[in-house]
């Protein structure tokens, strides 16, 4: 089973102590905020229905899945030569490994079924993003509400809130980044090299190869 599924159960426990410490210094650093404010500490159950809480999570989890989505997407049509992280140039050169086995039963049914399914790691993303994205406003929402209740201020709706700069701030300065990681990635491969990884081509690989 570990072999089978090393990768994807070791990213599964870095995510889950990842999120907890997220959690804990989260929960904190918020009840010191309450604190100098003359606010009464939230209990960790609360804390984790919180603004606070909700919006820096999915403000995260969208900026990664709009990141991943478009990577998907830029990736068919677009090519950097020499990059291990491109198609090739030539579409000669591309030749899909298929292994023996069933075909999976979108393709066997056919139709929209297979069209569909020709698009669904699209589809995945951009519903990850989309659902992301609304927590994160909704947490910001909520966020925004607790902080101008502590300063004596009304509340405003959610429309209102996402007319603002906060809540855009908080998006862009991490689309921003996500996109940089990619671009640094795409642009790395073509000279560095990481023996052995999938995302790296092989060691010995001219810089002009595109492609792993």
């Amino acid at each position: 089973m570990w072999k089978r599924n090393g990768l994807s159960m070791t990213l599964l426990l870095l995510v889950a102590v990842f999120v907890a410490a997220q959690i804990g210094f989260g929960h904190s650093a918020y009840n010191e905020e309450l604190l100098q404010n003359g606010q009464r500490p939230l209990d960790l159950l609360a804390y984790l229905h919180s603004g606070h809480f909700i919006s820096a999570l999915f403000e995260n989890w969208e900026s990664e899945f709009l990141q991943m989505g478009m990577y998907v997407l830029l990736t068919v049509k677009l090519r950097q030569a020499g990059s291990a992280e491109s198609r090739p140039l030539d579409p000669s050169q591309e030749h899909p490994r298929i292994e023996s086995g069933p075909a999976p039963w979108p393709v066997r049914k056919g139709g929209i079924w297979r069209v569909v399914y020709g698009q669904s790691l699209a589809i995945a993303f951009a519903t990850l993003f989309l659902a992301s994205f609304c927590l994160h406003a909704y947490g910001s929402w909520q966020l925004e509400l607790a902080e101008r209740s502590q300063a004596g201020y009304g509340p405003i709706s959610l429309w209102q809130h996402l007319l603002g700069a906060e809540f855009w701030f908080e998006s862009f300065q991490n689309w921003q980044s996500e996109f940089l990681a990619v671009f640094a990635l795409v642009i790395l491969t073509i000279w560095l090299r990481q023996k052995d990884s999938p995302q790296s081509k092989a060691v010995e690989a001219p810089h002009c190869q595109t492609g792993d």
